[in-house]
């Protein structure tokens, strides 16, 4: 009985030696990791600044439907709110018939460059008997935007234009003919039609509708 007795306390003697060392490498690596001290990165990720970056929004301007420094306002869109002479302008007349003017007219003594005013589609493209060649764009703002008096027609239906892309050239109709060769330019908005010049060369706002 007591050589079994000291046999129990030989393995328990044993187990407390190999268990000790143990204990005190764990205490050891507690107290060496509560020492640490765990600083602030005094930089932001750059992962973390590409996400917060503010959006810039791109300001979009509509321009004018020539390039040409020679071209001029031969008539102006009929206001009813213009002045008389303003308005006097403004009136076209053909085989006796006063019409109110829906659009501006472009002329110059050269026959120049007829440009869209904004990115779009076309979506007609056609010659009419009064009116002459013509292209209508719709833009991405559902606006629309007409040239009319066209000698040549560089696009087709259903063409993306850029702004600024060359879509024809200047030249003559029947119901302008006393204005040789020129540019019929309208726009409408809503379906309805606008005076250009509170509309060019100003900003656009690019949400349909608006």
């Amino acid at each position: 009985m007591k050589r079994r007795l000291r046999v129990q306390y030989l393995f328990i003697f044993i187990g407390a030696l190999l268990i000790l060392p143990l204990l005190m490498v764990a205490t050891l690596v507690k107290t060496n990791l509560n020492d640490v001290i765990v600083e602030e990165p005094d930089y932001v990720p750059q992962e973390v600044n590409n996400h917060y970056l503010p959006v810039v929004n791109t300001v979009i301007k509509a321009i004018n439907p020539y390039t040409d420094a020679g071209v001029s306002i031969k008539k102006t869109y009929y206001d009813y709110k213009a002045t008389e002479e303003s308005q006097i302008n403004s009136i076209l007349l053909h085989e006796n018939t006063y019409m109110q003017n829906t659009g501006i007219d472009y002329v110059s003594e050269n026959v120049f460059d007829v440009v869209a005013i904004l990115e779009g589609t076309v979506v007609n493209v056609k010659e009419d008997e009064l009116l002459g060649k013509m292209v209508e764009i719709k833009h991405n703002n559902g606006d629309i935007s007409i040239y009319q008096s066209l000698g040549d027609i560089k696009v087709k239906k259903g063409d993306i234009i850029t702004q600024g892309q060359i879509i024809g050239t200047s030249g003559t109709n029947e119901l302008e003919k006393d204005l040789g060769n020129h540019l019929h330019f309208e726009i409408y908005k809503n379906g309805q039609s606008i005076n250009p010049e509170n509309y060019l060369n100003k900003e656009v706002t690019s949400e349909k509708g608006n």
